[in-house]
């Protein structure tokens, strides 16, 4: 980093702008396999916490591969810059004050406790949508699964490239035999307890 660059502090806090909101901040990582339900469950539980009040916004992986992420592909040090920015983005939002989801696959557990480390102790919440690898392939919402045994794409996750299960994330939701309404319960459940 450049010496000549200073971090300027705000006049408002973190805290003042929690109080305003009449909520905590913090972030909710859900990280799980193509497929597995992060994107639907996160879109779902955002609404239920909006209609109660509460400031929230979601980003999805996907979507910020269309735009800050677009220039980066799918290596490994491609999806830990990926992982990279989408925390710092997610700290802003806290930050904010707002109740910040982020649905993205983010495979590796290195990348996920860099991300953790960003925030203050329980400002993130990391949600494991579990579901088996088959399911998944069953599921198969986008074709990429069929895509990547056919060998159309690479660096696939849970083909071609590993997917790290969460050692100890604050909530696991098993999405490959549990409906998408009760894993939104279980989660936006867990939320309202925290914020």
């Amino acid at each position: 980093m450049d010496n000549n660059i200073t971090w300027h502090e705000t006049s408002l806090t973190k805290q003042e702008r929690q109080k305003n909101n009449n909520h905590k901040s913090l972030i909710v990582w859900l990280t799980g396999l193509s497929g597995s339900g992060k994107s639907t469950i996160a879109n779902l539980s955002e609404q239920r916490l909006f209609n109660k009040g509460i400031n929230t916004y979601l980003l999805d992986g996907d979507n910020l591969r269309h735009g800050i992420n677009q220039n980066l592909g799918f290596k490994e040090e491609d999806r830990k810059e990926n992982i990279r920015r989408i925390s710092e983005i997610g700290k802003l939002f806290v930050d904010a004050g707002v109740v910040i989801f982020v649905a993205a696959i983010s495979p590796y557990k290195e990348d996920r406790e860099a991300a953790r480390h960003r925030f203050e102790e329980e400002e993130f919440i990391e949600v494991y949508v579990k579901c088996t690898l088959e399911e998944c392939e069953k599921r198969d919402p986008k074709g990429l699964y069929q895509k990547a045994r056919a060998g159309e794409i690479k660096n696939f996750t849970g083909i071609s490239q590993p997917y790290e299960e969460p050692d100890s994330p604050e909530v696991i939701i098993d999405t490959t035999s549990q409906s998408i309404e009760k894993s939104v319960d279980q989660l936006t459940h867990f939320l309202l307890k925290k914020i």
